[in-house]
């Protein structure tokens, strides 16, 4: 019988060879990960550019753009139940690219675009009575395609597009006076159709589009001390590619994610961000079609992705994202 015989280096080699098979197929079971499963097809018409906001287990959503129309009515999706129904139409004129938040259980929707102007006007929905109330407008710029947020009592209201230029400065809602109040202190660049998570205290600003350059600087805003500090650029590691504008955002048992957009064309893919780590891993494509200007329904242990366009094709399926559990095309 032959003996073996080794080497100092032949036995390290292995070692390397099995370190590396064993990093590729958890890269590779990292990848797999995401699943997504189709909803209850939203009962309304086709649209995107839509605005809304979720309370508890439902999801609220309404305006938009059908591509001949911009429209008015509004809807409510129920989580558990997985159904839609009307509710009161918006008040104001029709529109779409306009901002949806909430403040402790009361909806708000308000700027935009209705086909001619850049809009200032804002409406708080409240849930209860299914009715509208006018708040105070805007007091500066009229614009589109800007983010808003609610946190700790407070709206916060930001970037965009005015017809001529594309904005960075900040604004904060105090519904206790019905009153706008302007902020200091964003570093990042001025923005059209970006996007928000939050996560806890902190909400979590990135991608966006301005000078026809897809935007990476990546920011948190602290909440407590109303602070914005800089995170990693969403380009800092080669195999990233997070950048787009038009995406949706919501947050899930602890995780943020940035979903569809649009750069060269309609993307689906799915990023989804540790805030303990600064880093970013891909989840499996969104399975529907590939679109920009969705809604996104969460209710930080539930997820959802519908309507928006492709082009010039709108679409109004539904679908609830799963993103630890292996992928299943068969779902």
């Amino acid at each position: 019988m032959k003996e073996l015989h080794f080497n100092l280096n032949t036995i390290a080699f292995m070692s390397m060879l099995v370190l590396s098979l064993t990093s590729c197929s958890n890269d590779d079971d990292d990848e797999d990960l995401g699943n997504w499963i189709d909803r209850s097809v939203f009962d309304g018409s086709a649209r995107s550019g839509i605005s809304g906001f979720t309370i508890g287990n439902t999801g609220y959503m309404g305006t938009g753009y059908d591509g001949d129309d911009y429209l008015n009515s509004f809807w409510s999706y129920e989580i558990e139940g997985d159904y839609w129904s009307q509710k009161a139409d918006f008040p104001g004129t029709a529109r779409n690219a306009a901002v949806g938040f909430q403040i402790d259980g009361t909806g708000y929707i308000g700027s935009g675009y209705d086909g001619l102007d850049e809009l200032a006007d804002f409406y708080a929905y409240n849930p209860s009575t299914n009715s509208w109330t006018a708040i105070a407008p805007f007091p500066s710029t009229a614009r589109r395609s800007a983010v808003a947020f609610g946190i700790n009592g407070l709206g916060y209201f930001g970037t965009g597009y005015d017809g001529e230029n594309d904005r960075k400065d900040f604004w904060k809602y105090n519904p206790s006076n019905d009153t706008w109040s302007e902020m200091v202190g964003f570093g990042g660049d001025k923005r059209r159709a970006a996007t928000t998570f939050t996560i806890g205290d902190n909400v979590y600003l990135g991608t966006g589009v301005s000078n026809g350059i897809y935007l990476d600087d990546f920011w948190v805003f602290n909440a407590v001390d109303e602070s914005w500090t800089a995170k990693l650029d969403l380009d800092e590691e080669d195999d990233y590619s997070i950048t787009r504008s038009n995406a949706v955002s919501f947050t899930l048992n602890g995780y943020g994610y940035i979903a569809c957009g649009v750069s060269v064309g309609t993307l689906g893919s799915v990023w989804q961000y540790d805030p303990s780590t600064d880093t970013w891993d891909s989840r499996t494509n969104f399975e529907g079609t590939s679109r920009q200007d969705p809604i996104a329904f969460s209710n930080g242990s539930r997820a959802f992705i519908g309507l928006g366009r492709t082009s010039s094709l709108y679409l109004d399926d539904l679908y609830e994202f799963f993103p630890f559990d292996e992928y299943d095309d068969e779902d």
